[in-house]
């Protein structure tokens, strides 16, 4: 786990904050009622209703911005029938606003970041005072996809950009009924790709210089090209396997990792584990 987020590290250090600093925080939620930190912070959270209506949460004690927006995947079948109150201080009776999406005009918005396409229906937007928040969301037949997007503040930092990526493949999937390959589209997807390739070759090179060092000290010629044709090859198909059921799945970073370094040892004739051992196959020694 702790490599998992090493290596996620590298990725947002040298690409992913800045393509995230427009995007929202993604959250996925099951529960009934969930308590919303930082609410002028923005988030997206996405859930499906599954017999009642679910509750989002947070006392702020100062006046802030605050910020409502309902939407639903633009997928088939999807019902537009979504609906949310905003209750302060349990004040049930006098809510501050009802977010009806039956009456609402929903308008089509595409999400490049993720790649994805939503119906954006009724939002809210107010100064606010200080207290208790309440957001009920329903439908119904309390059993629709929705995202409640809450706040605007764009905020992104190293932690946001791994949950990010660990939950994406997971909304295009359960949320909107894609495979996880389609994040390829997308430019986070393939600036993943191309940080972790680039982060593998690194390493690759980094551990190269190593063992060509320490062969100078020994009989061994671990720092040279060490691999014939057919074990670039094997290396090259293997380097492609791994990507494709990297992107396929959940996206791992261990995985997409592991096919940049095969990849690097293809291109440059020399493997890892064969310096290590002190084996050759290449027939220019």
């Amino acid at each position: 786990m702790k490599l998992n987020k090493l290596i996620v590290f590298f990725i947002a250090l040298l690409l992913l904050i800045p393509v995230f600093s427009f995007a929202h925080q993604p959250r996925i939620t099951k529960d009934p009622v969930t308590l919303v930190s930082s609410p002028e912070i923005s988030k997206a959270y996405y859930a499906k209703l599954e017999g009642d209506s679910q509750v989002y949460s947070f006392n702020i004690d100062q006046p802030f911005d605050l910020y409502v927006n309902l939407l639903v995947p633009d997928i088939e079948d999807q019902t537009k029938n979504v609906y949310a109150i905003i209750i302060k201080d349990d004040q049930m009776n006098q809510p501050l606003v009802f977010l009806d999406g039956e009456k609402f005009e929903w308008v089509k918005f595409f999400e490049p970041f993720g790649f994805d396409s939503y119906l954006k229906g009724p939002e809210y937007k107010a100064r606010a005072e200080a207290g208790k928040y309440d957001i009920y969301v329903w439908s119904k037949n309390n059993d629709s996809k929705y995202s409640l997007a809450i706040g605007e503040k764009e905020a992104f930092n190293v932690g946001e950009t791994i949950n990010a990526v660990n939950l994406i493949p997971k909304i295009k999937k359960d949320f909107f009924n894609e495979s996880p390959i389609s994040f390829i589209l997308s430019p986070f997807g393939i600036g993943y790709i191309v940080v972790m390739y680039i982060f593998a070759f690194i390493v690759g090179f980094i551990y190269r210089l190593i063992m060509k060092i320490r062969s100078r000290k020994t009989s061994n010629k671990s720092g040279a090209k060490n691999i014939n044709k057919r074990d670039r090859i094997i290396r090259a198909i293997l380097g492609a396997i791994l990507l494709i059921l990297a992107i396929t799945t959940v996206w791992n970073p261990i995985l997409i990792f592991l096919s940049g370094f095969c990849i690097f040892e293809a291109i440059f004739s020399w493997c890892g584990f064969y310096a290590t051992i002190g084996k050759n196959t290449c027939p220019v020694k």
